[in-house]
């Protein structure tokens, strides 16, 4: 069977919709899963998420890439300073979900966060980062890192450049000629009333909103079909995931 890649969005906390997608692809031991970051923060399960994934790797090659929600609660987890704004976007959930945890699982979770990547890249030249990044030269140039989880300037250049390009590969942006592909998430679809994930030039946006009203979503990075999960909000029906 051809080994596949598939890249999954932004989670935070969803594993409900996880264990959907997860099921959907009907994965064999040659697939690999790369996750865009933002595990965590949003709904209830973020934990629970952490947890799922960290047995997940042991039964599928996984690679995971570190969001900003990713990095707030990694600084929570090992200094025990929870950040007033991570709290407020999306933290508080993730925070009630580790209060009946034992510390070794903490230190698990840390130890997992520790580890993950700012940005992947595969043998055929497809960069894989949570959000971004600003270097002509590629993120390994990237003089602020913060930019492999917060910038949107290399999305919002991608849409842009969809106007304008056509065929004339001359005004290409120098940035996305680095690389064959480009798959982010970040930036919710839901922003441009979109469900499924979003295509800027060779920029693929699979973060179709899960935090919020959307959908958790994973994609075949060769063949682009994808799978979704039903909406966060029907999975959790009693809850309102983020609401920043």
């Amino acid at each position: 069977m051809t080994a596949r890649t598939i890249a999954i969005g932004d989670i935070h906390g969803g594993l409900k919709g996880l264990e959907q997608v997860i099921s959907k692809t009907e994965a064999t031991q040659n697939d690999t899963f790369i996750f865009l970051g933002d595990l965590v923060d949003g709904w209830s399960d973020s934990a629970a998420t952490v947890s799922y994934l960290i047995t997940l790797d042991q039964q599928y090659n996984c690679i995971f890439i570190k969001g900003n929600h990713d990095y707030w609660c990694e600084q929570w987890l090992k200094t025990g300073i929870a950040n007033p704004t991570w709290l407020q976007h999306g933290g508080q959930s993730t925070y009630d979900s580790y209060k009946d945890l034992h510390e070794s699982v903490k230190q698990q979770h840390l130890t997992f966060f520790e580890k993950m990547q700012n940005y992947y890249i595969d043998s055929e030249n497809r960069l894989f980062i949570h959000a971004g990044f600003t270097s002509m030269h590629g993120p390994e140039k990237e003089f602020y890192t913060s930019n492999y989880n917060w910038d949107r300037t290399l999305w919002e250049m991608a849409l842009t450049m969809n106007y304008r390009i056509a065929d004339n590969m001359k005004i290409y942006p120098k940035r996305l000629l680095l690389f064959k592909e480009i798959f982010i998430g970040h930036t919710p679809t839901l922003l441009y009333d979109v469900t499924e994930p979003m295509q800027g030039c060779n920029v693929w946006n699979i973060d179709t909103g899960a935090a919020f009203t959307g959908k958790l979503t994973a994609m075949n990075i060769d063949t682009k079909e994808f799978w979704q999960s039903d909406t966060l909000t029907s999975l959790y029906p009693n809850e309102k995931g983020r609401n920043k």
